[in-house]
């Protein structure tokens, strides 16, 4: 019993990762700190939800233009070098966006030029966080690692607007800066005390015309990436809208304001905590195995879209946001053992755009499913997604089992 528990936190047992996995406690917060301080100075300086809109979009379209390109880069480069630069340029903003607003010298012009600032270390340091893990534990402990790693991302986003929030109301907006810098900045220290002798650091796979195509290529060719990458593609774009769908639900569906969002968002955020530390005890995971969490997510977004009370949706939403967390946490382990160890930062750097990009696109056709039909179905749209998608990941698995079994016959 002892070693089951422990299990899920045998990553921790390795120096080198003890040390990654805090710095990226710290930057993850402090993140999260500075994107609600962000929103809030925006907001203070224009009123305008056409103006956090736009904040937002800059935050995320870096990601869309350099993603796959930050995957190149960390197959050319040692990925702990790329972190250090990229993290170490996000203190940058934060600094700056400090001077300014304890000054009274910010102008929304300059909050949208240092949003889009860090966009751009977001957008490199994403994707090569990602491949660098293997590199830190190695294949054995890389499913756990993931997961852990999911739950600090679930954590800080509980975290993070908590102590934002309290900032703001307290002694105002300028500490949240100075708070997200100091984060950064440890974030650095960790990466700098990271051992690269004790790192299984891949073969750099040198400059050549073409590596992205390369990239892309290895990825329809191979259905042990095409597979999972697509799914991620599918329920990033329809189903992880919850920006979109949980306001509208507290408002409409429910007739609450603030607090009942802050509730539903807690609840999910829970959940995710949750199952991101079960999901590192599973061990190994497989295409069916995906499969069957897309259903699960599936069948609880749709209980959701359903739910009658606010209880029954809360208690939902806690299932739901380990099905979710776990659904990402097993695409990123599944690719991250399929890929050749030469294009393993581009093929994870697919992963972080379909991600993260495809947020840019669902959310819009989310949000107009809502505005016409309630958000009761743009929730019951992701629901449908999500349960295809699971319906066509076991479906490939059994094919797969079948052409494997075949090839032995053989």
């Amino acid at each position: 019993m002892r070693s089951c528990i422990r299990r899920p936190f045998a990553p921790l047992s390795i120096p080198n990762y003890r040390r990654f996995f805090v710095g990226q406690v710290f930057a993850r917060c402090g993140a999260w700190v500075q994107t609600v301080a962000e929103i809030w100075l925006v907001l203070r300086l224009t009123g305008s939800g056409v103006s956090l809109g736009l904040t937002t979009a800059l935050q995320f379209a870096p990601m869309l233009l350099l993603g796959a390109w930050a995957g190149v880069w960390a197959d050319r480069m040692p990925k702990r070098r790329i972190l250090l630069a990229a993290q170490g340029w996000m203190v940058a903003p934060a600094l700056t966006l400090l001077v300014l607003t304890a000054t009274g010298a910010v102008e929304l012009w300059m909050v949208y030029v240092l949003v889009l600032a860090r966009g751009l270390g977001h957008a490199v340091d994403t994707p090569v966080r990602q491949s660098f893990v293997m590199e830190v534990v190695g294949r054995d402990r890389l499913a756990a690692a993931v997961s852990l790693n999911s739950a600090v991302v679930s954590t800080a986003r509980l975290v993070g607007p908590a102590v934002a929030g309290g900032l703001i109301a307290g002694v105002g907006i300028a500490p949240c800066f100075a708070v997200s810098c100091a984060a950064f900045l440890v974030a650095v220290g960790a990466l700098l005390a990271v051992d690269p002798v004790s790192l299984q650091r891949a073969a750099l796979s040198g400059r050549y015309p073409g590596q992205l195509r390369e990239g892309l290529s290895q990825v329809r060719a191979n259905p042990a990436l095409r597979v999972p990458l697509t799914a991620m593609a599918v329920v990033g774009t329809l189903a992880f809208n919850f920006q979109v769908v949980l306001p509208l639900m507290a408002r409409y569906a429910f007739h609450g304001g603030a607090g009942t969002y802050g509730a539903l968002a807690g609840a999910m955020g829970a959940g995710a905590v949750v199952g991101a530390v079960a999901t590192a005890g599973r061990g190994s995971h497989s295409l069916a195995g995906l499969g069957a969490i897309g259903l699960a997510f599936g069948a609880l977004l749709a209980a959701i879209a359903a739910a009658p009370t606010l209880g029954v949706a809360l208690a939902a939403l806690v299932l739901m946001g380990a099905a979710s967390i776990s659904f990402t946490a097993t695409t990123n382990s599944l690719l991250q053992l399929a890929a050749p160890t030469a294009m393993r930062g581009r093929v994870m750097a697919l992963w972080s755009v379909v991600y993260l990009g495809s947020t840019c696109v669902g959310g819009p056709i989310v949000g107009w499913v809502s505005e016409h039909a309630g958000p009761r179905a743009g929730l019951a749209l992701g629901a449908l997604a999500t349960f295809a998608t699971g319906a066509g990941l076991l479906l490939a698995a059994v094919r797969q089992q079948r052409a494997g079994e075949l090839s032995a016959a053989i």
